[in-house]
C-alpha cells in the first residue's frame, strides 16, 4: 500500500513514536504524531465522500507532507490510488484517470484540506483496461509516459513487502538513517526513499522539485539534517559535488537511472568519504533487479549494473528469441519477487511478460552483456528510448505527439548530448505548407500532453521537406549533425 502494513505501520509510529521526525520539507518539520493526525483528517473527509468500497481515485504526486498523507489515508480506506506525475498535462491527465475508472481527483491544500472533484468517465478509454483490484494493489504507478498517456503500473502489495524487508537487510536500515529524497514521488525510487523509511520509522528528507536543480539548496539539505542515505541519478550526484563540501554522515550512496561518468565518480568519492557506493538497476514493471557494489575511487571503466539481487531471476535472449546461455549479449529478461503481474492494459501483457519454464519474466527492452562471473552490464536499448534525467523516453512516441499537431507534416525527435539533464531532445519540425505554426505554440501543444522531461528543450521549424537517407528514411544523424554545429558555431 503500497501494502495494508505500510499505513498501519506508520499509524502506530505515529502513537509510539509521536515526536520522532517523519518528514521534512523545506523549512518543516513534520513528527510522525503529526503526519498521523493529517492522515487521520484526511481519512475522515474521505469518508463524507461516500465512496464504494475499493474505487480507485487520482492523487496527483505532487512531492509534499500533504500529498503523502493523502495517500496514507486512501491506503487506510481500502481504496486504491492512482498517483501520476503532478507536471502531466491536463489532456493526459483526464485519459489516464479514464483507463483505470477513477471516480474523484483528489488533491490535499497546505492546511490538511481535501479536495475533491468528479472524474468522468469515458467506456471507450477504458476498454482493455482492468479493474484495478485492492485485494491485490493500493497504489498505480505509471512509466514514464512520454506520449501523456503512460502505462499503468499496479504496484503489487506483496511485492512491497519483499522489497522493503530486502531493502532494509540488503542496506542495513534503520530508524536511526534519514533519507534524501530527490526523485519525484510518483517514481518507483520512491518506494525506497519515502515508503521505505517510513514504514522503518526512520526520517526522510524531502527534495522540493522547484529546487531540485539548486545545488546549493540540495547540499545544505544533507549537511543539515545529517543524512545518512542519498539515492538519485546523475544529476543529483553532480550537485552535490559541485562545490568542495564533505558529507561525512552518508554512509550509502545509490546510483540509480543512468549511467555515471568517471569523472563524476572520483569526485563523489572524496565527497562522501564514509559511504560505500552501490549502482542498482531496475525499472517500474520490476522495481530494483540488479546490484553492484564498488568503490568509486578505483573505477575501471563503465560501471557494470551487477548481479540479480536476491530472488531475481535473469535471462539474455539474442534477436532470434533463444536464451544466451553463458557469456554473450542480448536483451534483458528479469522476473523480480517484487514486480508487476501486468500493465492495467491488458492488451500490453503479451509483448513486454513472457512465461519461461513457469517463471514469468519482464521484457526490459535492455541490451546487456552477462561476462564469464556473471556480471551483467548495460550496453543500451533495443528500442528507441533514451533517459532524460534518469526517465525513459520513447523518441517516437514524442514525434507522434508532435505530428498529431494539424499545422505539423512531419517531425523527427532525436536526443542530444547533455552535461545537467544526460540527454536531451531536439525535435526537427517540417510544417504545412501555408502554416504559421510558432516553437511557442508547438511547446504549449506538446506541454498539454507531455510531461514535463519528455518536451524537447530546443525546436527547429522549417517549410523544408526533412532531409532523408538514401532510403527514404529520415536522416536522423544529420539532423543530430547540424544541430551541434549550430551549437557550436
Amino acid at each position: 500500500m503500497p501494502s495494508p502494513r505500510l499505513a498501519e505501520t506508520v499509524a502506530v509510529h505515529g502513537h509510539h513514536r509521536p515526536h520522532r521526525i517523519a518528514l521534512r520539507f523545506n523549512d518543516q518539520a513534520v513528527t510522525y504524531g503529526e503526519l498521523s493526525d493529517l492522515t487521520q483528517n484526511l481519512r475522515s473527509q474521505l469518508l463524507r465522500l461516500n465512496l464504494p468500497a475499493g474505487s480507485t481515485v487520482c492523487v496527483p504526486a505532487h512531492k509534499t507532507p500533504q500529498t503523502i498523507a493523502l495517500l496514507l489515508a486512501v491506503f487506510h480506506e481500502g481504496h486504491v490510488a492512482l498517483a501520476p506525475s503532478s507536471d502531466l498535462g491536463s489532456a493526459a491527465l483526464e485519459r489516464l484517470a479514464q483507463q483505470a475508472r477513477v471516480s474523484h481527483l483528489l488533491t490535499a491544500t497546505a492546511d490538511g484540506e481535501l479536495g475533491a472533484e468528479p472524474a468522468p468517465a469515458d467506456p471507450e478509454q477504458a476498454q482493455h483496461f482492468a479493474t484495478p483490484d485492492p485485494a491485490r494493489t493500493r497504489l498505480l504507478l505509471t512509466t514514464s509516459g512520454s506520449t501523456g498517456t503512460p502505462k499503468i503500473v499496479p504496484i503489487e502489495a506483496a511485492g512491497f513487502d519483499a522489497f522493503t524487508d530486502w531493502a532494509v537487510h540488503e542496506f542495513a536500515l534503520s530508524p536511526r538513517d534519514i533519507a534524501l529524497s530527490y526523485a519525484p514521488l510518483n517514481f518507483d525510487l520512491a518506494l525506497l526513499d519515502v515508503w521505505t523509511f517510513l514504514q522503518l520509522g526512520a526520517e526522510v528528507v524531502l527534495v522540493d522539485r522547484d529546487r531540485a536543480t539548486d545545488g546549493p539548496h540540495v547540499r545544505a539539505l544533507v549537511a543539515e539534517h545529517g543524512v545518512t542515505f542519498v539515492q538519485g541519478v546523475p544529476l543529483l550526484h553532480r550537485l552535490l559535488v559541485e562545490a568542495d563540501g564533505v558529507f561525512t554522515a552518508v554512509r550509502r550512496m545509490i546510483f540509480t537511472g543512468d549511467s555515471m561518468p568517471a569523472p563524476l565518480l572520483t569526485q563523489v568519492a572524496a565527497a562522501f568519504p564514509g559511504a560505500r557506493f552501490h549502482n542498482v538497476f531496475g525499472c517500474t514493471e520490476t522495481n530494483d533487479s540488479f546490484i553492484h557494489e564498488f568503490d568509486p575511487a578505483a573505477p575501471a571503466g563503465p560501471l557494470p549494473i551487477g548481479r540479480p539481487i536476491a530472488g531475481t531471476r535473469a535471462r539474455v535472449h539474442s534477436p532470434d528469441g533463444t536464451a544466451v546461455e553463458a557469456a554473450g549479449t542480448g536483451e534483458l529478461l528479469v522476473a523480480t519477487p517484487f514486480q508487476t503481474r501486468g500493465y492495467l492494459n491488458t492488451g500490453l501483457n503479451p509483448a513486454a511478460f513472457t512465461v519461461v519454464d513457469g517463471v514469468t519474466y519482464y521484457r526490459t527492452g535492455d541490451l546487456v552483456s552477462r561476462d564469464e562471473h556473471g556480471t551483467y552490464s548495460l550496453q543500451g536499448r533495443a528500442d528507441w528510448q533514451v533517459k532524460v534525467r534518469g526517465v525513459r523516453t520513447n523518441l517516437q512516441e514524442v514525434e507522434r505527439v508532435i505530428a498529431a499537431h494539424p499545422d505539423v507534416a512531419e517531425a523527427v525527435v532525436v536526443p542530444l548530448p547533455d552535461e545537467q539533464a544526460g540527454v536531451r531532445l531536439h525535435a526537427h519540425v517540417s510544417r504545412h505548407p501555408s502554416s504559421a505554426l510558432t516553437s511557442l505554440q508547438l511547446r504549449t501543444h506538446t506541454g498539454r500532453h507531455l510531461p514535463r522531461h519528455a518536451i524537447p528543450t530546443s525546436v527547429h521549424i522549417t517549410d523544408s521537406p526533412l532531409p532523408r537517407t538514401s532510403t527514404g528514411k529520415p536522416d536522423r544523424n544529420q539532423i543530430k549533425s547540424n544541430r551541434m554545429k549550430e551549437i557550436h558555431a
